[in-house]
């Protein structure tokens, strides 16, 4: 990835980190921008398809954060991932979404930017959350 986009996405997190806090500290509004980020998801599901699997994951590891269920994440990592959220969920951002077409890209590649840089927890998530499908059935 060029410098100027990692530079561009480390930007626009600092722009919603702080917004990103509030949102850690209210499940309520975790819960209604998981709600947003996953109908805008859904509605630009084909823009998303490179990533739509872990995209999911990442909702659901949210979810389950939020809840109090896992906690065996950092703070500054679910942070970064509400924020992450809060810019895919804005309608203003580096390309504003009623630029036809041009939004979604620029949400699909900050969310793709986000799940590179946290692919190590989403890993851990994933087993700790098969492991207690297993423990339930």
């Amino acid at each position: 990835m060029p410098e100027t986009e990692t530079k561009d996405y480390r930007e626009g997190y600092k722009r919603f980190s702080s917004r990103a806090k509030r949102y850690a500290e209210d499940p309520e509004k975790t819960s209604g921008l998981l709600r947003k980020a996953t109908t805008k998801a859904n509605q630009n599901k084909s823009s998303l398809s490179n990533i739509w699997g872990k995209f999911q994951l990442l909702i659901d590891l949210v979810k389950t954060w939020s809840k109090g269920d896992y906690r065996h994440i950092s703070k500054k990592s679910i942070l970064f991932i509400i924020a992450s959220i809060l810019y895919f969920v804005s309608p203003i951002d580096l390309v504003p979404d009623f630029l036809a077409g041009m939004g979604i890209i620029d949400d699909a590649a900050v969310l793709g930017f986000a799940v590179s840089q946290i692919t190590g927890e989403l890993e851990k998530f994933k087993i700790w959350k098969e492991s207690r499908t297993i423990e339930i059935e």
